[in-house]
């Protein structure tokens, strides 16, 4: 019987895992310039970390989790988003009293979400977010937006499209919500029936709907703008500002409401303007979160995140041409004449390591040839060459392999000589 990677899964292999490895490095150092600090939380969560935190009405709550039961009953969920986790660990961990504050987390987290497979879109996905919880200041929703913008322009990418909108504050939105439901109520039996059961719900929700973006009442929908209160439109003024400061691009969509409950005041996305990318082409997302660490249990904490779909990412650098670079090659391959001198080099081959050389040897039992054929597949930098007569005089053959120049060096040297030659 053969077996197969479930549905909306892939095998990560090593010549894939190199390009992670390396974009996750640059990811890292961005974070580490930006002074924030990496979070790991469990791979799944009590059900209502995400009912309470994400939205009961939101598709990902309805539709998208990956829920069980485990062996005493407790309704747990495989982690669908990061953000409700991470404010949950805040919480739990009483962040919120440390004295160095706003606090700063960023993440790289598998998510699951049960959902029609597509190109860039997985039932388990690869993440990067950031979340920043205890200010409310709107430098600090420019400063995420610029961490984020930070990472694709400095990995290449040219053809980006940033797109921010303001949802207000409370006041602001229960407004818009009530002028949303009057305006879409005549028009209740054209709509779908997601949208039919968010009209009283979530009408906000209606503004996201895939299903109905064509109907007519979408382009005359209220838009959110027009019920912002003083205060909010002077903090969407602000958050404005401070990207126009840092000369970064955007532009406002009324209509952009992002798919969770918890969002207020800024929202944006980050899209893939390149030829060929597909028809899905936000890369990230994210906005403020005012109140989500109230629900879950904590203080009056205001938060702002974004997260960023490594998969997606990988895909724009492939539409935009954008080599990452890996190295493929091997520092040192050991090829081994004579069965007496096996034992000499495995202990060869720990000691380099040890030293911090990179190194591998022949475990098929090939002839020698074999094992130049191998080093030579290797990409090897340096092949040592070493037989009885070597062992002998204590000594190794070092050849270069890309001037073919070979030397004899003593094995009480060897790792000094590599290094040196490295």
């Amino acid at each position: 019987m053969s077996f197969k990677a479930p549905r909306g899964t892939v095998d990560l292999l090593p010549k894939d895992s190199k390009k992670w490895r390396f974009v996750e490095e640059i990811i890292k150092n961005i974070c580490h310039r930006f002074h924030f600090e990496e979070i790991r939380t469990p791979l799944f969560e009590h059900t209502e970390v995400f009912q309470r935190g994400v939205g009961d009405t939101t598709d990902i709550v309805q539709k998208e989790m990956y829920t069980f039961e485990d062996r005493g009953g407790r309704s747990l969920t495989l982690r669908p988003e990061g953000t409700a986790p991470v404010v949950r660990a805040f919480v739990e961990n009483k962040l919120f009293g440390d004295p160095n504050q706003p606090t700063k987390l960023y993440y790289f987290a598998s998510m699951f979400r049960y959902e029609r497979p597509q190109k860039g879109r997985m039932r388990q996905l690869n993440q990067f977010g950031v979340e920043v919880l205890g200010s409310a200041n709107p430098a600090v929703d420019a400063e995420v937006i610029d961490l984020a913008m930070t990472v694709y322009k400095e990995l290449g990418l040219k053809s980006l499209k940033l797109v921010i909108n303001s949802l207000g504050d409370h006041e602001s939105r229960n407004n818009h919500r009530q002028a949303l439901i009057e305006h879409f109520t005549p028009h209740k039996d054209e709509l779908c029936k997601d949208c039919q059961s968010r009209l009283q719900q979530n009408p906000l929700r209606i503004l996201d709907c895939k299903t109905d973006r064509d109907h007519p009442a979408m382009k005359t929908a209220p838009s959110i703008l027009d019920y912002l209160n003083e205060e909010s439109k002077d903090y969407f003024e602000q958050v404005k500002d401070y990207l126009t400061a840092m000369n970064i691009e955007y532009t406002i969509d009324p209509k952009l409401v992002r798919g969770l409950d918890y969002y207020n005041h800024t929202a944006f996305e980050i899209m893939s303007e390149a030829e060929g990318f597909g028809a899905i082409t936000t890369l990230a997302g994210g906005g403020r979160y005012n109140g989500l660490v109230e629900e879950l249990g904590g203080p009056a904490t205001p938060g702002i995140g974004f997260g960023m779909g490594v998969e997606r990412l990988l895909m724009a650098l492939e539409a935009e041409n954008i080599d990452i670079p890996v190295n493929n090659e091997l520092d040192c391959y050991i090829v081994v004449f004579g069965e007496n001198v096996e034992k000499e080099a495995v202990r060869i081959t720990h000691n380099l390591r040890q030293s911090g050389i990179q190194v591998d040897k022949d475990y098929q039992g090939r002839k020698p040839k074999g094992q130049f054929k191998a080093a030579d597949r290797l990409k090897a930098k340096f092949v040592l060459v070493l037989g009885e007569s070597e062992l002998e005089k204590q000594v190794i053959n070092v050849k270069t392999m890309e001037t073919g120049e070979q030397i004899e060096v003593p094995l009480a040297h060897l790792a000094e000589s590599i290094k040196e030659k490295l």
